[in-house]
């Protein structure tokens, strides 16, 4: 397996993993789901943190997509290289840090890093098209 398929799978694992902060938040908060709250949609209160981890996993969910079209686009189209193993490296670590940084509410550094992945995927993007 390319480096750029494995860290596809590991960023896909970290997507799929951070709805649990979320679901903790929730269960500490208000306690486990009962029958009423399958049929009443209204969000239960949570505190910072526990709305924090919801935009965590949304944002993760929505920055995924992108990614994981160009390191499959990559793969096909056999222009997996060094760089595109870099990039794909460095936007795992970079999601990974935004989620810790998110979740701890930390301002300004979330952007940075936020901004460093999107990099990352102009980064695999380039050196698909050139």
């Amino acid at each position: 397996m390319s480096a750029d398929l494995k860290y596809l799978a590991f960023t896909a694992i970290l997507t799929a993993s951070l709805w649990i902060p979320y679901v903790v938040s929730q269960v500490m908060t208000n306690g486990p789901l009962a029958p009423p709250n399958y049929v009443d949609p209204t969000p239960r209160p949570l505190p910072p943190w526990g709305k924090r981890a919801d935009r965590t996993y949304i944002n993760a969910v929505e920055t995924f997509a992108p990614f994981a079209a160009l390191v499959i686009a990559v793969h096909l189209a056999g222009k997996a290289n060094a760089m595109t193993a870099f990039w794909a490296m460095a936007f795992f670590w970079l999601r990974f840090a935004h989620a810790v940084v998110y979740l701890l509410g930390i301002p300004y550094l979330r952007t940075l890093i936020f901004t460093l992945g999107y990099v990352a995927v102009i980064g695999i993007f380039w050196e698909l098209v050139k």
